[in-house]
């Protein structure tokens, strides 16, 4: 029998609360003081862990620490600066631009909405909720490769889409705690709910789990 709207938003409840339970400590991964800093780490992370972010970007904030230094930046030297994250012509070009938005629209500063948001060059929904969600203090979901994988397995949601994902949670999860939600699920992916071999044994929430994937016991 397919699960009822009510049924899944109980579930998704229950979910929470066990994840509440098993890491209390969930918070966002990458390491910013400034709207600023954690767009220009959320865009860097693309294709590459939270961790070797946090390694390059000390360096690059004390260097660029307005949008008009990323504007003026040489492509050639922030590339070298941000090369160890991967696909840094891309990303550079995307830094660049985003800043130069935000000085010919915005006054330099980050807007606080997401549709300013994804209109920035290199920016799409899920940097728009990081930002949101972390540094303005709304509530928002991310879909990273985790949210997509673990609500998947938790069938919270179901497509190839990232964005569809994003509108199916924010259906069934709970609408004032979709950024806190949003680290939980993050963290159960980093740390139990991995792409390969999970640790289902030992998963808080293997009973609200219906995944036939489930690793066994050796």
């Amino acid at each position: 029998m397919r699960e009822t709207r009510e049924a899944k938003r109980a579930r998704a409840q229950k979910v929470v609360r066990a994840l509440k339970k098993a890491y209390p400590d969930a918070k966002i991964a990458l390491d910013f003081q400034n709207p600023l800093e954690l767009l220009v780490a959320t865009i860097l992370s693309a294709q590459c862990t939270d961790e070797r972010v946090n390694q390059v970007t000390p360096a690059l904030f004390k260097k660029y620490a307005s949008a008009r230094d990323y504007a003026r930046a040489e492509p050639e030297t922030l590339e070298q600066e941000v090369r160890s994250t991967g696909f840094y012509r891309a990303k550079t070009r995307s830094i660049i631009a985003m800043a130069k938005a935000l000085m010919e629209k915005h006054d330099g500063e980050v807007p606080r909405s997401r549709e300013t948001l994804v209109a920035l060059p290199g920016v799409g929904l899920k940097t728009a909720n990081v930002i949101l969600g972390n540094a303005f203090g709304e509530q928002a979901v991310a879909v990273d490769t985790h949210m997509f994988r673990v609500s998947q397995r938790l069938a919270l949601a179901r497509s190839d889409d990232p964005d569809k994902i994003h509108d199916q949670l924010v259906a069934v999860l709970p609408g004032r705690e979709l950024t806190s939600t949003t680290h939980l699920i993050q963290a159960h992916g980093r740390r139990c709910c991995f792409a390969r071999k999970p640790l289902c044994p030992a998963c808080p929430v293997r009973t609200l789990c219906p995944w036939p994937g489930k690793t066994k016991i050796r």
